[in-house]
């Protein structure tokens, strides 16, 4: 059973088709090897397939997980046009239907996978798309039958694929992923780069777990291979001379998205201008190395993760944001290639090239250690009205657990007064994300009606309810625009009426009168746009006020 790619010339991908029919012929002849079946549907209407391999014909997920059972997870195709890690998992899984001794070294391990995650984009194909990549000959589109990039949608979850994931994540509970990727940019000599987990973020166990003892594994174990791998080339200026950024991986992307659950993630990026057969051997053998190390350390990851859990349990202060620490680089022996800057046939500018012929091998700084930026204080409980219920379905899609309000209660919460927003002019990923949120905590009395949702953080699901329901954090719901209703006021004035009672209330309100004239002061050139001086007035009264006007309507139960 060659797979498509291998009966090629070595410059091809499957087929959406071919590769489901091809998994599904090793499934009916060894069911005691692989279980293949379709667990989703796209947006476009086209099946979503799982397969798990385990070697000892054991399936069932409740019992793989009381058996405490390591679950290693790839998936593949999520950008159809950077197809390796499909080719090579279907060679993977043949490999271990067909070499006794190959699913015998599987031990406990279960082997779970997703064969094409983005299946709209995998049969949009064309050789087009990606004009600074070195084949296949024809290869799927990074877009959706939505438009959307689905390594972009973890946490906003507006497609059912990412619906789909959300809740495998959660059905399985994998310890490791390994999410396959083609990488653009600069050029050097370095066929495999890898994204991870970013360490600072995954705590005191499973960060330095990785870092020290992980990586450098997977580091020494793929050059040993024959396959040089080298951090993910994210050039803190324009080449990787001045030194490597790590990337920060928020819960959009799939490893920042794992994170929340306490996931260590890979994202490997084969280099665009390599050829495609080693760009998939390079692939197959990043999957078999880091394979290997989570069937031989599987109890230790496994103890690790469940001790950040257990730690997230009482946390009380909470990093929502992080930031690089550029006073502590680390350095990289990085293997490149020279840099040059010359004059463009294009234009009257200047350009930047990669001289092969001349590559180099030196120590850069490497910026692999971030630090927490925005930290904030977490309450035993939020509580989340039920009207916000896209909010809720994605809590309940991972595992967050909650109980529903009984009986009207009132209590005295504290909640966040949305200040000042810094929101994108265009559409990014169908949203207007909030790339600066200020907040202002406040308390107050409410009644929770019944059928609110209360969620208490001493659970294991902790980190996703924080990371998402707190508003400053890098990728929470307000920021993808969930909460964006609270930032319009619904009553609206006639000038004429409010001329007379803007006086009053600037006599009534001695404190609205003292930041009058303040705002006078600091915008003159205002003072001639009736509506500003209206609307200052009307917004900062205290007998007009809109309750929920910038009120974030999910309150912190102290």
């Amino acid at each position: 059973m060659l797979t498509p790619y291998e009966q090629g010339n070595r410059n091809q991908t499957t087929l959406w088709a071919d590769c489901i029919a091809f998994y599904e012929t090793l499934a009916r002849r060894f069911p005691s090897v692989l279980k293949f079946e379709q667990a989703g549907v796209s947006d476009g209407g086209i099946p979503l397939h799982v397969g798990i391999v385990s070697a000892d014909g054991v399936f069932d997920r409740e019992q793989i997980k009381r058996a405490g059972r390591t679950v290693f997870f790839n998936n593949n195709g999520i950008h159809p046009g950077e197809p390796e890690g499909i080719d090579a998992c279907m060679a993977i899984v043949r490999d271990l239907c067909f070499d006794p001794a190959r699913l015998a070294a599987l031990g406990d391990t279960v082997l779970l996978f997703v064969p094409v995650y983005n299946v709209d984009g995998c049969l949009n194909r064309a050789s087009t798309s990606r004009p600074n990549q070195d084949g296949p000959e024809l290869f799927g589109f990074r877009g959706n039958s939505r438009h959307l990039d689905l390594n972009r949608d973890f946490v906003k979850c507006d497609t059912l694929n990412a619906r789909f994931f959300n809740q495998l994540i959660t059905a399985w509970d994998p310890d490791v992923m390994v999410d396959t990727h083609t990488s653009n940019g600069a050029d050097y000599t370095y066929t495999m780069t890898l994204i991870h987990t970013q360490a600072d973020k995954l705590g005191s166990g499973l960060g330095p777990f990785l870092r020290s003892t992980m990586l450098p594994h997977i580091f020494s174990e793929m050059a040993a291979r024959g396959w040089p791998t080298c951090p993910y080339v994210n050039p803190i200026q324009e080449t990787p001379d001045d030194g490597i950024v790590e990337f920060l991986e928020v819960p959009r992307f799939s490893t920042g998205f794992t994170a929340l659950h306490n996931i260590i993630g890979f994202m490997p990026e084969t280099h665009m201008l390599k050829p495609y057969r080693d760009r998939y051997e390079s692939m197959r053998t990043l999957l078999d190395v880091t394979r290997e190390f989570t069937i031989a350390h599987g109890a230790r990851i496994r103890a690790l993760r469940a001790q950040a859990r257990a730690d997230q349990r009482r946390q009380k202060e909470w990093p929502v944001t992080w930031k690089m620490d550029e006073a502590n680089p680390t350095t990289f022996r990085f293997k490149g290639y020279e840099a040059r800057r010359h004059a463009s046939v294009l234009g009257n500018y200047t350009r930047l090239s990669y001289d092969r012929s001349k590559p180099y091998e030196k120590d850069i700084p490497y910026y692999s250690n971030f630090v927490a930026d925005t930290v904030v204080t977490v309450p035993k409980a939020y509580v989340v009205p039920q009207a916000w219920r896209e909010v809720i379905e994605r809590l309940q899609w991972n595992g967050v657990a909650m109980t529903r309000i009984e009986a009207p209660t009132t209590v005295t919460a504290q909640y966040y007064h949305i200040g000042e927003l810094s929101t994108r002019a265009t559409a990014y990923e169908g949203h207007m994300f909030h790339d600066d949120v200020q907040v202002e905590r406040r308390t107050g009395t409410f009644t929770l009606a019944a059928g609110d949702w209360y969620i208490p953080l001493d659970q294991d699901n902790a980190r996703y309810a924080v990371e998402t329901l707190e508003p400053q954090g890098h990728d929470s719901f307000f920021r993808w625009g969930f909460f964006n209703s609270v930032l319009e006021r619904k009553e609206a004035i006639s000038d004429y009426v409010f001329e007379d009672l803007a006086v009053e209330l600037l006599e009534a309100e001695p404190d609205l009168e003292t930041r009058f004239e303040a705002w006078k002061a600091a915008n003159p050139d205002l003072l001639s746009n009736q509506d500003a001086v209206l609307h200052f007035i009307l917004h900062h009264c205290a007998r007009h006020v809109e309750p929920e006007w910038r009120r974030y309507p999910v309150l912190a139960i102290a």
